[in-house]
């Protein structure tokens, strides 16, 4: 694994994740993004599509977007697992830390809207 490559998509603002449909058509995701030790931790709705597709299928592209999903560097390898919630939680700690009051009033609005339960974190590790 680069460690290059994992720091800078860790620092960036936004992670470019494309994951798969059971036909194989790929959908591009930005998603809030923070590192966690050799992988990448992402925090979204527990009934998102792009979970349900990291469900069926772990292998995923990953890289560097604007908020609107724009790529703005390469995209890589990776595989995503859906994380228990103890990582879950620690993933919101690094969000509210890394994203200020804006990752903070997030969280707080996803757990009143969805409830304790209702997010998932998403580790992505890339591949060597």
């Amino acid at each position: 694994m680069d460690d290059t490559a994992l720091d800078e998509l860790g620092a960036g603002k936004y992670l470019l994740v494309t994951s798969y449909r059971r036909n194989g058509t790929p959908v591009a995701t930005p998603v809030w993004v923070v590192r966690d030790g050799d992988a990448l931790g992402v925090w979204t709705a527990a009934e998102s599509w792009k979970v349900k597709r990291i469900r069926n299928r772990a292998d995923v592209l990953v890289g560097p977007c604007d908020l609107r999903g724009n790529p703005t560097g390469e995209q890589v390898p990776a595989t995503a697992e859906i994380c228990d919630p103890a990582t879950t939680a620690r993933y919101r700690r690094l969000i509210a830390r890394k994203y200020g009051l804006a990752g903070r009033l997030t969280l707080l609005g996803s757990r009143l809207r969805r409830g304790p339960d209702g997010t998932v974190g998403v580790r992505i590790v890339l591949a060597p």
